[in-house]
């Protein structure tokens, strides 16, 4: 079996943390999916128009195409501390690391890039290359009866995130227009606690940053909040080092 992308997404997600660990989430999260020739034809997506979600079959690409499986794993859902069968895990290193993820379509677009689909809601890592798309069918796959195991109801902090005065304009500096909605996407993240389960075994451990776009986004949380504390642009921190 040889199987070749359809695609590549461009998504704000240029780092795996800070990625939500479901689709959805962050409904802030814009992407493009970039559609490869012979694949990149408008009749190929008639009567998708017709339906508001899509399934994305991707691959699980950077270390996670060579580094092999293993038949159990430790889900960051339970603290990293509990494992279970691969197979019982959405785990990305499988033996064929394949995933998908049910997010909102908002269209197709051609510009200079191309043909591309405009998705909301991702998860997606930046660069993932994709499989194929299959429209999302309500009444077959949405099953709410269905048990979810270990998967419980993500955790949504309660503590409110706010922005010092130099993050807010570092944010307006590196989103003039608004067009990345960089302060809708920082705060549902941060509100999602991106913090793997195993923090809680270093409660000194105050500061952190996640990488949106070409951005480092620097935060801080104690009992009363999450606050933005920094937006700096990588290759201004790479030209420091």
């Amino acid at each position: 079996m040889n199987f070749e992308p359809i695609g590549f997404i461009r998504s704000p997600y240029t780092d795996k943390f800070g990625i939500p660990r479901q689709p959805g989430l962050v409904t802030a999260a814009e992407a493009r999916l970039e559609l490869l020739p012979p694949f990149a034809r408008e009749e190929a997506f008639k009567g998708l128009d017709g339906f508001s979600h899509v399934w994305i079959l991707f691959v699980f690409h950077q270390d996670c195409l060579h580094a092999g499986w293993r038949p159990t794993v430790r889900p960051p859902r339970l603290g990293g501390r509990e494992t279970v069968g691969v197979f019982a895990s959405r785990a990305p290193y499988r033996p064929n690391p394949i995933g998908i993820s049910a997010v909102e379509h908002l269209g197709l677009e051609r510009d200079t890039r191309g043909l591309a689909l405009k998705l909301r809601g991702v998860d997606l890592l930046d660069g993932t290359p994709v499989l194929d798309i299959k429209p999302y069918v309500p009444y077959a796959d949405a099953l709410p009866q269905a048990s979810s195991g270990f998967a419980t109801p993500p955790r949504v902090t309660a503590l409110p995130v706010a922005f010092s005065e130099s993050a807010r304009r570092d944010v307006e500096l590196a989103d003039p227009n608004g067009q990345r909605k960089l302060f809708e996407l920082i705060a549902q993240i941060l509100a999602q606690d991106p913090r793997p389960g195993y923090m809680d075994r270093y409660p000194e451990r105050r500061e952190f940053g996640i990488q949106l776009y070409d951005l480092n986004i620097r935060w801080r949380i104690d009992d009363r909040e999450i606050k933005v504390i920094g937006v700096d642009p990588l290759a201004a921190l790479e030209l420091a080092r």
